[in-house]
């Protein structure tokens, strides 16, 4: 799905309009992303000014000599482009495998229009059908939140770096819990749950929030969705 991974990559590059300020995101796909942006300013002079969702995306936009900015200057952002995870019928995601969600959701919640790129096997029925659901917690937090998720029928695990068995930390200074709810089927009400339990900073699902979502296929062609309607 790599080819798939790049249409989708590129096609939301060329969103990107002279002299908007935009959100980038974290991840795979928007590496592509990013190669097609350092390619326009070089062949069409494109101007605009970037907030990077996580330090990766900050160095590889630098690399591209894209200019950057961030949401203390810029509160109100044109546009915002983002990768997902998985994909439901109704434009909801859920987003962290990177662990930039908080970052991630942050920015795309200041953006006008948020557009999402995946490869179309990120299109899921149900949300948590391939993917557990990335939570970002307080350090001192994490066992305490990890009994409540238990309560709530759902299986925790503390993300680790496979090498050291370290807990992996993010640009926040932050655990995160992947946490198997099975089928979510009410990704609102469980968001509304989480977000009531002290010590979580951010969960990964982001919902009622996407413009539209462009897919990549295995016949290297672009599907644009947008409110559960296939537009191209």
């Amino acid at each position: 799905m790599e080819r798939a991974k790049q249409i989708a990559g590129e096609a939301v590059a060329n969103l990107v309009e002279n002299n908007q300020v935009i959100g980038l995101g974290t991840g795979s796909t928007i590496v592509y992303t990013i190669k097609m942006l350092e390619t326009r300013i070089k062949k069409e002079k494109l101007k605009f000014l970037a907030v990077p969702t996580s330090s990766c995306t900050k160095i590889l936009a630098i690399k591209a000599g894209i200019p950057l900015t961030s949401l203390e200057e810029y509160p109100e952002l044109d546009i915002a482009i983002d990768g997902a995870d998985e994909v439901d019928p109704k434009l909801n995601l859920i987003k962290g495998k990177g662990a930039a969600l908080t970052q991630e959701k942050i920015v795309a919640s200041a953006a006008k229009q948020f557009f999402v790129a995946i490869d179309e096997s990120k299109l899921v029925k149900c949300l948590g059908q391939n993917y557990s659901l990335p939570i970002e917690v307080l350090p001192c937090a994490w066992r305490a939140v990890e009994r409540k998720m238990e309560r709530m029928n759902g299986k925790p695990v503390l993300r680790l770096i496979s090498e050291t068995a370290r807990p992996v930390i993010t640009d926040n200074g932050n655990f995160i819990l992947d946490v198997d709810f099975g089928l979510i089927k009410n990704p609102k009400q469980l968001e509304q749950k989480l977000d009531a339990i002290p010590g979580i900073i951010e969960t990964g699902l982001f919902v009622g929030m996407t413009t539209a979502v462009y897919v990549g296929t295995k016949k290297n062609k672009i599907k644009v969705l947008k409110n559960n309607l296939e537009i191209s």
